[in-house]
């Protein structure tokens, strides 16, 4: 198993939309990304980032009450999910959230699953997305977990030193902080 950890800082909600666009760019398809963080932290800004990215015209709103928003309209569909309302593993796995991450009864696309902690279940392989609010920025902190490489090469193509935003690669040892 492929795992790596980066932190990003980013100085405001557009930033935070930003890069949900920019990993729109390199996700493949059947990429999962569960989202972490307290209200506000910016989780529905960055899938409205990735709707951008993927060439979605639809507004991204948050399936906060309607649990899961599809848009087909992109480069590759995007699959919107909000666990917050959803207290208990049986609710969710009504859901059938595999469905869409496993590409095999929806096309396969990007699932976005905010409030992911309460999911009883992970995919094999995913981006874990922690979002955090500060009084000067957002941290985001972006943990690869795959069996294969696919993910990870993707989000390695994305985050080199020409990336935009203040970022360390955390899992090695080295600092590989660019300012």
């Amino acid at each position: 198993m492929n795992q790596s950890l980066w932190e990003i800082t980013l100085a405001d909600a557009d930033a935070t939309q930003e890069l949900g666009k920019q990993f729109a760019m390199v996700l493949p398809p059947n990429s999962v990304i569960l989202l972490y963080g307290e209200l506000g932290a910016g989780k529905t800004t960055f899938v409205q980032g990735l709707g951008e990215g993927l060439g979605i015209v639809a507004p991204i709103v948050s399936p906060t009450f309607t649990l899961i928003n599809e848009y087909g309209e992109g480069r590759i569909p995007l699959y919107h999910l909000d666990l917050y309302r959803l207290e208990n593993s049986d609710a969710i796995a009504d859901l059938f959230p595999e469905s869409y991450w496993e590409g095999q009864e929806a096309a396969p696309g990007i699932t976005a699953i905010e409030w992911a902690e309460r999911l009883p279940y992970r995919p094999d392989s995913y981006l874990k997305i922690e979002l955090h609010q500060t009084e000067q920025s957002r941290q985001a902190k972006i943990e690869i977990i795959s069996l294969s490489s696919q993910l990870q090469e993707a989000i390695q193509q994305l985050l080199t030193p020409d990336f935009p935003y203040h970022q360390k690669h955390l899992d090695d040892g080295f600092n590989h902080e660019k300012a």
